[in-house]
């Protein structure tokens, strides 16, 4: 019994954070070398099975593009426009030409992203939510200049420091509880957005109106 317990307490205390597989370098000699300046973010691929996942993602992309330097078009003109040409599943968009799309708004290169996973998962006493997407970068003549894989995980943390070994327990399934109702995806998007346009070894290099003052 005592065994059992130590291992539920293990478990009610796991924080897991990060990617599940360490990138290594790529080359990117293609991209430096269409050095595009401007992105078109068109809308995702959705693989899981909440509907809502979509318009969060393709929400949160915008930013840490811009960051980097580069002209991101509106992401919601974006949709509308596509929406006005007959265009209103990801699926159907990431099926036509490359060259087609970036004509329809003037656009360097286009970025599209699927959503492999967006989901939490009970086990035990925890729950583990999980973002996963793929991401591609295609220039305006249909030749992919960059792609990348991210994976985040979190498991919600056990704050009880009293209450021994049962304390410890019940808070954790309290925790695991909320998590499974009401999980925040959110911070692990723009987590996996930064890891992938900004901070991890395969990032974007600095666009065209990264400013020197935060360059680094």
């Amino acid at each position: 019994m005592k065994a059992f317990l130590l291992t539920l307490c293990a478990l009610a205390t796991a924080l897991l954070t990060g990617c599940v597989t360490q990138p290594t370098k790529k080359d990117q000699s293609a991209l430096v070398a269409a050095a595009p300046r401007s992105i078109l973010v068109v809308p995702t691929i959705n693989k899981s099975l909440d509907v809502d996942a979509p318009n969060y993602v393709l929400a949160a992309l915008p930013m840490p593009i811009a960051e980097k330097g580069y002209y991101v078009f509106p992401v919601n003109t974006t949709k509308y426009v596509l929406e006005q040409e007959g265009y209103y599943e990801g699926e159907r968009i990431h099926q036509q030409p490359t060259e087609t799309l970036a004509k329809l708004f003037g656009a360097d290169a286009v970025l599209y992203v699927s959503i492999n996973r967006w989901d939490a998962q009970f086990a035990l006493i925890t729950t583990t939510v999980t973002v996963e997407f793929d991401y591609r970068l295609v220039s305006k003549d249909g030749t992919e200049l960059w792609k990348e894989n991210k994976q985040m995980q979190y498991s919600p943390q056990n704050n009880n420091s009293g209450g021994g070994a049962m304390g410890v327990i019940l808070s954790a399934v309290i925790n695991a509880a909320i998590a499974r109702a009401a999980p925040n995806y959110m911070p692990l998007t723009h987590q996996a957005n930064q890891q992938v346009f900004v901070l991890g070894p395969n990032a974007l290099p600095d666009g065209p109106y990264r400013t020197t003052a935060v360059k680094k």
